[in-house]
């Protein structure tokens, strides 16, 4: 009798869990980051010899400012007009307006990864109409030049952004590479245009118009009295325009034609075509809508923020905001709280590094160690491991 061979099966395997309630799922990312914030401590113990207590004021610290322990009119008046404070929600809506951008992408299986490039190019062109427009006819029409800012800079994403879209449409490219790709054309296409505008080649822009302030986004006038920060009145109209932004994305997707059409093509492209839908028309349309809104943020990093452009415009939220919107499963409104938690985390990782004497790398370290917590307890989430059955 010919020897059977045994069936070696492991001890566990992993199964697809079926959709859990939500406060189980809100209880294991609260977990996971609990999690995060004590292997966080754990590392900045062994670098600083602080403790977890300590690390973690610095943490809050970082993004509303030395803490108060009068939890009374002061406490509130030091946190909403602190410096501090407002320069995190300012970060905080240029990391959202990028998750904004690529999620119509992501939700239709369009694996877009040129948010980078998109929102340099995009602050390219708007910074090109600040940088020849500065005199004359338009030094008394300083709002007429920040309007053909912004639709520069709304072109030129959408323009980078239609490029990679029109080849899927047509040949079926590989998306990912492609616009991978236009993401180190834009930055090389900005450190050309620094050369030509700067000719010293120290390849350091500066601000643009800096005493004029021709193409700058306007402050806020808040009264006297309320004595807020020159950051809330600097910032105040870019967050404004991207919650507004995040209101309207909601819509679209939840409740308008294009957003059932762009759902439709993500699940099943065969589905798509039986019921009619013009699938090319679909991606085109919806590389559009997001070319647009990284051309918008790069308007506003450039004319809110920065008055400036360098090959790091985006500060790296072209990678993260993909991040942002996996981890808010493609909803505008829990993307708030994600971005919030990312550039809360980020900041007091990035200001305990500084303050405790080391570089930026041990921030990034920091943020590499939540951010792989977060994302790690999505698996917790959608799978579950059980133990294998033998029989005999």
């Amino acid at each position: 009798m010919a020897k059977q061979n045994k069936i070696h099966e492991p001890p566990f395997h992993i199964v697809k869990r079926p959709a859990i309630v939500w406060w189980k799922a809100l209880l294991i990312r609260t977990v996971a980051i609990i999690a995060a914030l004590g292997v966080s401590s754990v590392v900045l113990y062994a670098l600083t010899k602080k403790s977890p207590l300590e690390a973690m004021r610095l943490v809050y610290e970082a993004s509303f400012g030395a803490y108060k322990k009068d939890l009374g009119t002061g406490f509130f008046t030091q946190m909403f007009t602190g410096r501090k404070f407002w320069a995190m929600l300012q970060e905080l809506c240029m990391l959202l307006v990028i998750a904004l951008a690529v999620t119509p992408a992501f939700k239709m299986k369009y694996w877009n990864l040129g948010a980078q490039g998109q929102v340099l190019f995009g602050g390219l062109c708007s910074v090109a109409v600040m940088f020849y427009l500065n005199s004359g006819y338009w030094a008394t029409h300083k709002w007429l030049v920040t309007v053909l800012m912004l639709i520069a800079a709304v072109l030129g994403g959408v323009l980078w952004a239609v490029i990679p879209a029109l080849f899927k449409a047509r040949w079926n490219t590989n998306e990912s590479l492609f616009t991978l790709m236009m993401n180190y054309i834009a930055i090389q296409l900005v450190s050309c245009m620094i050369n030509v505008w700067v000719p010293s080649g120290s390849q350091v822009m500066g601000v643009v118009n800096q005493n004029s302030k021709i193409g700058w986004m306007p402050a806020m006038a808040f009264p006297d009295a309320w004595n807020m920060s020159p950051s809330a009145k600097n910032y105040f109209f870019n967050i404004v325009i991207v919650l507004l932004l995040t209101g309207v994305m909601f819509v679209y997707l939840r409740y308008s034609k294009h957003g059932y059409e762009l759902s439709v093509v993500g699940e099943s492209v065969n589905t798509a075509n039986y019921i009619g839908i013009n699938v090319k028309k679909v991606i085109i349309r919806t590389l559009v809508f997001s070319g647009l809104l990284c051309g918008i943020s790069g308007f506003l990093l450039v004319s809110g923020t920065d008055h400036s452009i360098t090959t790091g415009l985006d500060r790296g939220y072209g990678f993260t905001a993909i991040i942002v919107a996996w981890l808010a499963k493609f909803n505008p409104l829990m993307m708030v709280l994600t971005s919030f938690l990312i550039v809360f985390l980020g900041k007091g990782a990035s200001d305990i590094a500084m303050n405790m004497g080391f570089n930026e790398s041990v921030g990034d370290i920091i943020t590499g160690i939540i951010i792989f917590f977060i994302i790690g307890c999505e698996f917790f989430i959608n799978y579950r491991i059980v133990k294998t059955h033998r029989e005999g």
